[in-house]
């Protein structure tokens, strides 16, 4: 019997990916109208080179953007681009369909729910305030708190060790195979992907082990068959 779900954070509770590249494009124009010496379309292909190479939990993308361009790092582009890129990013952010009544499904029949989640603790507890559901949460694990991240099986074992679950009363739900499916996998916890396109032979390991491939709102009549 599942006893604890817990959930990924980005492109699960909600859509990292969709807003994520409208607030940099919106960040980019923003830098060019107060001086930054390129194109938009100029601008937005080398800030995603930057972002490749550094990661999107870099946090000086739009420094290196305006020295690489400018030749020097001017503090009022830079300012307009991180004050862009956050209006824009929160003016966005919002749930995926039916996650709230999920969460409040959940708490009423007494599920202990956890987020596991890759991420800069701060950044993650902020997407969870501005969501409004951190109240819903009984334990957040962020990669950064506990220095593992997904798919190594220890973040796991750390999220069920601290609500007091084992992995046979425990249950994953992310989007990334890589990291949400295979890592409970290997930590021995059942899972359901969402949101996710897979390949065939993604999908042949899901259908050869029982995996459930649902969309978040299958999941009240899920938790009362397992």
């Amino acid at each position: 019997m599942i006893r604890a779900v817990f959930f990924d954070m980005d492109d699960t509770l909600y859509d990292t990916s969709g807003f994520a590249a409208i607030a940099r494009q919106a960040a980019v124009k923003s830098m060019v109208h107060n001086g930054l010496k390129c194109s938009e379309e100029e601008g937005y292909s080398l800030l995603k080179d930057i972002i490749k190479e550094k990661g999107s939990n870099y946090d000086k993308h739009f420094n290196i953007l305006t020295n690489e361009v400018n030749g020097k790092e001017d503090p009022l582009i830079i300012v307009n681009g991180i004050i862009t890129y956050h209006n824009t990013k929160f003016a966005m952010l919002k749930l995926e369909p039916e996650c709230f009544s999920i969460l409040l499904y959940l708490k009423s029949k007494d599920y202990k729910v956890g987020l596991i989640t890759n991420g800069k603790e701060l950044k993650q507890w902020e997407k969870l305030v501005r969501l409004g559901v951190y109240p819903f949460f009984d334990d957040v694990v962020t990669s950064e708190s506990v220095g593992v991240e997904k798919p190594d099986p220890e973040i796991f074992n750390i999220a069920m060790n601290r609500l007091n679950v084992t992995s046979g009363t425990s249950l994953m739900i992310g989007n990334s195979f890589e990291s949400d499916i295979m890592g409970a996998y290997n930590a021995g916890i059942q899972s359901m992907i969402i949101n996710s396109d897979l390949t065939q032979q993604q999908q042949k390991f899901l259908d050869e082990h029982n995996y459930q491939v649902k969309k978040l709102s299958s999941l009240i009549d899920l938790m009362q068959i397992l």
